[in-house]
């Protein structure tokens, strides 16, 4: 039978990054990326920041302070390539 992780030793592994992510250029990423970190900590995330006495109230705020200081880590997924079209449009 396979060895497994116990599910507490996995989530103490993943709250607390070994570096911090790069930051990102794109506003549109940063949002989405903030908004997705928003949403899990609206459904009840460990906040990063260990700031707690200057710490924004809403999750939104929290969230996009995280971002910024590059404590949420992110993947982008590669796009697919597009299928070539036959025919010319005919």
């Amino acid at each position: 039978m396979d060895e497994t992780t116990p599910v507490n030793e996995r989530q103490s592994e993943a709250l607390v990054p070994s570096e911090p992510a790069p930051p990102i250029e794109s506003r549109f990423l940063f949002v989405d990326v903030a908004a997705l970190r928003a949403k899990q900590l609206r459904r009840g995330a460990r906040v990063r920041i260990d700031e707690v006495e200057h710490l924004p109230k809403k999750a939104e705020r929290v969230a996009m302070e995280e971002v910024k200081r590059g404590l949420v880590y992110y993947d982008v997924p590669e796009r697919p390539a597009a299928p070539a079209v036959a025919g010319g449009g005919e």
